[in-house]
């Protein structure tokens, strides 16, 4: 089995308004997952640095940041990354630039883990609900649009409120959510404003919200995870 995560971490600002990107690591480090989607990952203006250094990576966890080239100091793209194991092979990445009205966008590897190729893409998309819309259909249709077909995870910040409307429609047509549960406001969870998706040829074993002392405070979301296999 592969775990797989899911966190907006919020550029490692807690609700108790400090930036502390170690504690942002620790809970991390408490989901443990295989293959970790973050979004606000990267600090917002200027050179749009990386939250988490490669140092901060080194020194506190078990993973490495996919290298998509977007912006020397980013680790992503428009805040979108991905994380793996330091022995995962990654055999191909890239951004996927979305249609917006605000700065958005999504990211995308295939990554051999654990012995098995894993298409990821990880996302955040927008407040508006048309947008969203068009953002998910473009990133479906990018998928499908592969020369090579894996198993693929979807992942991240959907900002959809409706359950079982919009976005989430268009997704479920192609692909199966796995039941995380409440992951927004972090200190009070009463929305699924986060979610992981999996193709048809992935089985969800478990899946669940990773609530914590530290996730409560280390940002406005909670991290979602999924254990996935081969069907």
């Amino acid at each position: 089995m592969i775990k797989v995560a899911s966190y907006n971490m919020r550029k490692s600002i807690g609700t108790d308004r400090r930036r502390r990107p170690e504690r942002t690591l620790q809970v991390l480090c408490e989901v443990n997952a295989d293959v970790i989607a973050l979004q606000e990952a990267d600090r917002r203006f200027g050179m749009r640095e990386a939250v988490l250094t490669g140092h901060l990576l080194a020194e506190h966890g078990d993973w490495k940041a996919i290298p998509f080239g977007m912006r020397a100091r980013s680790m992503g793209w428009h805040g979108n990354a991905l994380l793996v194991r330091r022995d995962a092979e990654i055999l191909s990445c890239e951004a996927l630039h979305l249609p917006a009205l605000e700065p958005r966008g999504a990211v995308m590897a295939e990554v051999r883990v654990r012995g098995q190729v894993l298409r990821i893409v990880g996302m955040h998309l927008d407040l508006s609900g048309l947008w969203r819309r068009r953002q998910a259909h473009a990133i479906m249709a990018h998928v499908e649009s592969c020369a090579r077909q894996y198993p693929t995870v979807l992942m991240g910040d959907l900002n959809e409120w409706t359950p079982q409307s919009g976005c989430l429609r268009d997704f479920a047509q192609h692909y199966q959510f796995a039941a995380t549960g409440k992951s927004f406001h972090a200190r009070r969870p009463m929305a699924r404003l986060d979610r992981i998706m999996v193709s048809h040829d992935l089985v969800i074993d478990a899946a669940g919200v990773h609530e914590s002392l530290n996730s409560r405070t280390a940002s406005d979301h909670l991290p979602i995870w999924a254990t996935v296999r081969p069907a």
